[in-house]
């Protein structure tokens, strides 16, 4: 019989102090989440832009399903990109209409089959840090989150916005003095040697515990070590030369439609000298886009009831959003790597969380471009039983080469949208 273990037990040396996870020894316990295993991956990318707002449906949704279908008022931008994207309609997450659709803002990108306006609500991990966790060390910033709480922790945790665009800029492409780097590679040394001072009791501590409890702890201990791996990759990054690129350091604006746009310029400098490799940004404006004709406040203007000067209004600030993707994803088609375009190997999600500004939570206006699938259709599904679109992320995840089946509130694929 097990001698029951204090509930806040530490492992300590040399003046450090490791906390240790809930064990049965201590009250019960959540196993950790498997991770997820695959062969290695290929150098693919992938961008996550979520429409906060939404954008007017009947501006974005086709008329026609299939590969000959019209473009509508906000695909029009894409004309010269038709064979590069997959317009979606009739996808949703399941369970998210008891909050509406900003409470669902968390869920894009987890699938999470709770809605956050559940008591007791835990999210759990994004599509982007799954894949970060197999890719992110292969590049100096294993992600970009331009948003602050679209991308999350396996644990459920919200990743903070990581700055402006001059911040990002910077990150990626401006040496720091050598005093700055020195500091940086001493910050990095402080946290990498917590196992081998904790060893000995760590051991000691086996013996004092059931086989369940072994688990748990070797699972615990091996996640630490790949946070020390991390780091080790980090100090590496900060020794080697950032890469140089001929323009200027963006100046930050309040305009939220240039910083759009600068920020995707700056996803495409990201991609061109490989910083990195996942990014998740919003599209959206605090308060009146400074658009010529708008007038009212972005948000306003998204609770339109259908009122005639709202919805013109509010097409000239989608407008804007549509034909900034067109324009990345044109820079991202002529650029050649490997004989590829980096949009045959970078996946851009596009879509809501929401139908509309009504906070309707079906039919949710999605478009996915490049990344390796035979695009250039509109895959239209039943508006009252929608898909799941976790479908279309773990199609996205095996892009990757993750061997995932399911994630999230999936259900299986989405039929029709096959790979190249």
């Amino acid at each position: 019989m097990f001698k029951p273990l204090s509930r806040r037990t530490f492992l300590r040396g040399t003046g450090v102090a490791m906390a240790l996870p809930w064990m049965e020894s201590m009250a019960p316990a959540r196993s950790f989440a498997a991770t997820v295993g695959g062969p290695a991956l290929p150098r693919k990318r992938m961008v996550c832009i979520r429409y906060n707002l939404s954008v007017h449906p009947d501006y974005f949704f086709p008329t026609e399903a299939g590969r000959n279908y019209s473009f509508s008022k906000y695909l029009e931008p894409l004309k010269d990109l038709r064979d590069k994207f997959t317009v979606f309609s009739g996808l949703s997450h399941p369970g998210q209409g008891s909050g509406g659709g900003h409470t669902a803002e968390p869920v894009y990108l987890t699938a999470n089959p709770q809605s956050p306006a559940v008591a007791g609500f835990k999210n759990s991990i994004s599509l982007d840090q799954l894949v970060a966790e197999k890719i992110g060390l292969e590049t100096r910033l294993p992600y970009l989150t331009l948003s602050g709480n679209m991308s999350h922790t396996r644990s459920g945790a919200p990743i903070p916005h990581m700055g402006s665009p001059s911040k990002i800029f910077s990150q990626m492409f401006l040496q720091g003095s050598p005093d700055e780097v020195k500091l940086q590679m001493h910050r990095l040394r402080q946290g990498q040697s917590i196992m081998d001072l904790v060893h000995s009791q760590a051991k000691k501590l086996e013996t004092k515990i059931g086989q369940g409890d072994k688990d748990k702890l070797n699972e615990y201990f091996e996640s630490v070590r790949d946070v020390e791996r991390r780091l080790h990759s980090t100090e590496g990054w900060a020794k080697k030369p950032k890469p140089k690129v001929n323009r200027p350091a963006p100046k930050d604006v309040s305009d939220g439609s240039i910083t759009h746009r600068m920020n995707l310029d700056l996803l495409h400098l990201a991609f061109v000298t490989d910083s990195t490799r996942l990014v998740t940004m919003d599209h959206f404006h605090w308060g009146v886009a400074p658009l010529s004709g708008v007038t009212y406040d972005h948000h306003n203007l998204s609770h339109n009831g259908m009122d005639p000067e709202k919805i013109r209004q509010l097409a000239i600030v989608d407008l804007d959003g549509f034909m900034a993707l067109r324009d990345f994803l044109t820079k991202l088609k002529n650029t050649q790597e490997d004989g590829q375009s980096l949009l045959d190997r970078t996946m851009v999600l596009a879509g809501s969380q929401m139908h509309s500004g009504g906070h309707v939570t079906t039919n949710l206006p999605v478009l996915l471009a490049g990344g390796g699938f035979k695009h250039g259709q509109h895959l239209a599904f039943d508006q009252t039983n929608n898909i799941p679109l976790a479908n279309l992320f773990v199609m996205m995840l095996q892009q990757f080469g993750l061997d995932i089946k399911n994630f999230g509130s999936s259900t299986g694929t989405v039929p029709g949208l096959d790979v190249v």
